[in-house]
This record gives C-alpha cells, sequence and structure tokens, in this order.
C-alpha cells in the first residue's frame, strides 16, 4: 500500500492536510446552528429579564425589579421554594430508583451474554417516545375510575391499595418520580454497560482466584472502577430533573396538581410567562429562567468539579 507523498499524519494523529482554515470550515455549520438556536436565545432571555415589559412591548432598564418580584411578591414567593423543592426530590428519587435499577441491569447484562441486544432495546425502547405521550398514557393506566392498574390489584386480592394514585397530594409527585425512571432507565443501562465493557477483567479474575465472592468483586472493584461514570450519570440526571416539564405537565396540569404537589419550576415558569397575564410576564418569566439556568449550570459545575477531585484522589 502506498502513501500519497506530503500526506503524513501530524503530530496528534491529525491528517497533515487538515489546516486551521480547513478544521473551522467544519466545526462553522455546528457552530452556526449552536449560535441561532442555542446560545441567542439564552443571550436573549438574560437580557429580557434586566428590563420592564408592558405585554410584548419593551420599557425601560429595570435592574433587578424582576428578580426582586421573583423573590418577594405573591405568587411567586410562596410557588418557587415549593418548585425548587419538587425538582429536589424528582432529582432525589430519580437517582435513587432509576440509576439504580440501570446499574443492577446493565451489570446482569454484561454478565448474561444471552439475548443482551434485545434487552437493550427493550430497556431503552421507551425513551424514544415523547414523555407527552407517556405521561397521557399513564394517566389512563392510572385512573381511578377505569384505570386497569387498580383493577389488577383488586382482582389479586390488594384492593385496599388501590387509589387515585395522581390525585392524592402524597403519591402524586412519587408516581412521577416511578414513571419517569421506568421511562428513562434505557439511559443508564447503556452508559453503565458501556463502563463495564471498558473495565479490565484481569483485576476481577484476580480476586475470583483469591477467593472473593461475587458481591465483594463487584462492592471492592467495579463499583470504585464505575464511579466516572455514575458521576456522569448523576450530572445528566441532575440537569434533566432541574428541567423536567412534559412528563410533570402531562400528568399534573400547568397547576402542578393536586395541590401543588407536583409543581415544578419549568411549570412554574410556563404559568408565568404564558397563563399569569400579568403585564410584565416577559420580565418576570425571564428573570425564572435565568435563575433556573444558573441553578443548572451552577449544580452541573459545583458536581463535576467534585467528580474529578475524586477520580483524581482513586488515581493517587
Amino acid at each position: 500500500m502506498t502513501r500519497r507523498r506530503g500526506a503524513r499524519p501530524a503530530a496528534g494523529g491529525a491528517p497533515a492536510g487538515l489546516t486551521l482554515g480547513r478544521a473551522a470550515l467544519f466545526v462553522a455549520p455546528a457552530l452556526v446552528l449552536f449560535g441561532v438556536f442555542v446560545l441567542y436565545p439564552m443571550v436573549t432571555a438574560f437580557s429580557y429579564a434586566f428590563y420592564d415589559w408592558r405585554g410584548t412591548a419593551r420599557g425601560g432598564f429595570a435592574g433587578l425589579e424582576n428578580f426582586t418580584t421573583l423573590f418577594t411578591e405573591a405568587p411567586y414567593a410562596d410557588q418557587l421554594p415549593r418548585a425548587f423543592g419538587h425538582n429536589l426530590l424528582f432529582f432525589a428519587g430519580t437517582m435513587l430508583v432509576q440509576n439504580t435499577l440501570g446499574l443492577g441491569f446493565a451489570v446482569l447484562l454484561h454478565r448474561g451474554r444471552r439475548s443482551k441486544r434485545l434487552l437493550q432495546t427493550l430497556y431503552a425502547m421507551p425513551y424514544l417516545v415523547s414523555p407527552l405521550v407517556i405521561g397521557y398514557l399513564w394517566t389512563l393506566l392510572l385512573s381511578p375510575t377505569f384505570g386497569p392498574v387498580n383493577a389488577l390489584l383488586e382482582a389479586v386480592g390488594l384492593g385496599s391499595l388501590a387509589q387515585p394514585w395522581l390525585g392524592d397530594p402524597t403519591t402524586a409527585l412519587p408516581v412521577i418520580v416511578l414513571i419517569s425512571a421506568w421511562q428513562w432507565v434505557g439511559f443508564p443501562v447503556l452508559l453503565y454497560g458501556a463502563a463495564l465493557g471498558g473495565l479490565p477483567e484481569e483485576l476481577s479474575e484476580a480476586a475470583r482466584m483469591d477467593g472473593a465472592s461475587s458481591w465483594q468483586v463487584f462492592r471492592r472493584i467495579t463499583l470504585p472502577l464505575l464511579l466516572p461514570a455514575i458521576g456522569t450519570v448523576g450530572v445528566l440526571t441532575f440537569i434533566m430533573a432541574m428541567e423536567a416539564f412534559a412528563l410533570p405537565y402531562a400528568l399534573g396540569g400547568s397547576t402542578g396538581s393536586p395541590a401543588g404537589a407536583t409543581d415544578v419550576l419549568s411549570l412554574l415558569f410556563y404559568r408565568t410567562a404564558f397563563e399569569s397575564g400579568a403585564t410584565n410576564a416577559i420580565g418576570v418569566s425571564s428573570a425564572l429562567a435565568t435563575v433556573l439556568f444558573a441553578v443548572i449550570f451552577g449544580g452541573a459545575v459545583l458536581a463535576t468539579r467534585v467528580l474529578r477531585r475524586q477520580e483524581e484522589a482513586m488515581l493517587r
């Protein structure tokens, strides 16, 4: 096989013919799309938060007045802490249920080679469906009058457990967390499966030769090596939980019913921007969007730094 003269690979593996100009040409379409559809709306929403609005007409510069309204005036001052608390509970429940099940399924699939592709597809299939469709489907399944879930409980002699799952403030949010975990469990299964495939088998085999049980191998070797993947899944789960909208909207409506038990920050933003009828709705909702972005961005950066320090400590 001959090599064309002058086409030697450059340092770092990059082709010699790939100049900075050509690299910029390849990256330019992605940068344009990111700037138009992501960066520009973000900067625009951030600027809107600092102006007074009369409907869709922008008034004068308001400074931090919209943020003050958001944190001190009704109904935002009451609904904002409640919605933020629900987001945190949503994140904690998702981490506990979804990612624990995802890790367990990934380990079982990694050990058992039979039907691995089929099971991965079955786990991953629900999150290919829109959360709105999933939410409306589960609204029918959990209906207290004709839903098959309560009918099944009564059929097997557990009729005392049948109840209006989405109508009771004590069960509505946990039910949404469980439905979200069911829909998205395939995501951690795929990530943990890829991480397990990259772990060296020599360490586990050596531990088994020394008499370690399967549980000891998992707890002492596999789990510590999976910490970077667990951290990545945790950060992505935090972002998903903080910006959750479609599933709570489909199951609890824009008001987070019943009695605000399923209200989250994205629903509060939706109500403020499109249903409040307030004259300055654009200004206050933009301030809320800015706060939500700061929480997500700050939380993700903080968690990433903590996880990176833990990884560095493990490698020492």
